[in-house]
């Protein structure tokens, strides 16, 4: 049985869980989530607790009871505190700015990168440094992945777009003889 899917998933006082069939809708202070569970896997509320439990012992179903246990616990905590990403901007003259719901970059090329901020996500600048923000964990990691996606960190220089905790592994250039 899964150690994951087996586990209760804690619901904090500020957040409540209703549960329509298959469909579980979470909501809190900072917005509302909702996700449809995969066939053969049920939800149940007891107490403070949500509890995920499967139908039966079917390969696919064992894979999912993990996985929908996860994804309710992160919607549980995306709509009580959120999730953020952080970027940095490395080399000379790379910059961003925020223009209302755009996310304009300097990164090397001959015209500015613009991005729009998509519904649900919050972008911040602060000097070379980009903070992504929603409450959605999946939406939030894939927005950071795209802006990553302009100018991801090459290994040479070390320029580019990477995450705050991301190490880049620097490659020795070519010598001269």
């Amino acid at each position: 049985m899964s150690r994951i899917g087996r586990r209760p998933i804690p619901v904090p006082a500020e957040a409540t869980v209703t549960v329509d069939g298959r469909r579980v809708a979470v909501k809190g202070p900072r917005g509302e989530l909702a996700i449809e569970l995969p066939e053969g896997i049920q939800c149940r509320i007891d107490g403070d607790r949500v509890i995920m439990e499967r139908a039966s012992e079917i390969k696919r179903t064992r894979a999912f009871h993990g996985m929908a246990a996860s994804l309710v616990a992160n919607m549980l905590e995306g709509v009580t505190r959120g999730y953020q990403r952080e970027l940095e901007l490395h080399g000379v003259g790379f910059r961003g700015s925020m223009e209302g719901r755009k996310l304009t970059m300097t990164v090397g090329y001959s015209h500015p990168v613009v991005f729009n901020a998509p519904d649900g996500i919050e972008i911040e600048v602060k000097d070379s440094k980009i903070m992504v923000r929603g409450i959605d964990k999946q939406q939030v990691g894939n927005v950071a992945a795209r802006i990553r996606a302009y100018y991801p960190p090459e290994p040479y220089q070390g320029k580019g777009l990477r995450y705050v905790d991301e190490r880049v592994r620097r490659k020795a250039g070519k010598t001269v003889a």
